[in-house]
C-alpha cells in the first residue's frame, strides 16, 4: 500500500475525533515516518524510554507485561487503524514497565513523541484529540478491569468477541487466552462450547 494511503489512514482516524483544517493537516502529517517491522519484533523493552507514537497500518501488535517468574499478561492488541506504543511511557516520560511486540510483520506510520508534543502547542485541535483519546483510553480500562474482576471466563470471552468478532482471526489462540487470563486448555474448551 503506497504511504499515501497510510497518510490517509491516519487523517480520517484523527478526523473521528476532531476536525482537521488542510493546513493543520500538512503540519500534522508532515511528523509522521513510514516504520517496517518484522514478526516478533520487540518495538519497546520494558526498561526503555518510549520515544514514539505508532499508527498501526499494517500488521498485528501486542503491549504486555513480563514478571519475576517470567510470567506473560497481555495487556492490549492493537491493529489497523489504531494507535500503538507503550502510552504512559511516552505521555510521562517514565522507564517502561511493560513491552510493545510485533506478532505479524507490521507497518506503521511513526511520529516522534516530542515532535508530536511540541505540534500540540501550535494546533489547539491537537490538545483535544489527545484528551479525547485519553479519556475513551480510560474508559477501556476501566471496563477492562471490571471484566478480569468480575467476569467468569466465558463471560470474558462472549465480551472480548461482542467487541472484536474478528479477534479470532487475526491473532494467535495462545496471546487471546493470555490476555483474558485463561489457561490455554480451558480457552480450546470454550472455543468449542461458545456460539458465536
Amino acid at each position: 500500500m503506497p504511504v499515501s494511503e497510510y497518510h490517509s489512514a491516519l487523517r480520517e482516524l484523527i478526523s473521528t475525533t476532531v476536525p482537521l483544517s488542510d493546513v493543520e493537516w500538512t503540519k500534522i502529517s508532515s511528523i509522521w515516518h513510514i516504520h517496517t517491522a518484522g514478526r516478533k519484533e520487540i518495538l519497546t523493552s520494558a526498561g526503555d524510554h518510549e520515544k514514539y507514537l505508532y499508527f498501526v497500518a499494517e500488521g498485528i501488535q501486542r503491549v504486555f507485561y513480563l514478571d519475576d517468574l517470567n510470567r506473560e499478561a497481555t495487556i492490549v492488541f492493537t491493529y489497523p487503524p489504531s494507535f500503538g506504543g507503550v502510552i504512559d511511557s511516552m505521555a510521562l516520560g517514565i522507564v517502561s514497565k511493560y513491552y510493545f511486540e510485533t506478532l505479524t510483520p507490521s507497518v506503521f506510520l511513526r511520529a516522534n513523541y516530542n515532535d508530536f508534543k511540541q505540534l500540540s502547542t501550535s494546533i489547539p485541535t491537537i490538545n483535544t484529540f489527545i484528551n479525547k483519546g485519553v479519556m475513551q483510553t480510560l474508559s477501556g480500562v476501566i471496563e477492562r478491569l471490571v471484566e478480569v474482576q468480575c467476569y467468569t471466563s466465558e463471560q470474558r470471552f462472549k465480551t472480548l468477541l461482542r467487541r472484536s468478532p474478528h479477534i479470532l482471526n487475526l491473532i494467535p489462540h495462545k496471546y487471546i487466552a493470555n490476555y483474558l487470563s485463561i489457561d490455554a486448555t480451558n480457552f480450546s474448551k470454550l472455543l468449542n462450547k461458545v456460539q458465536f
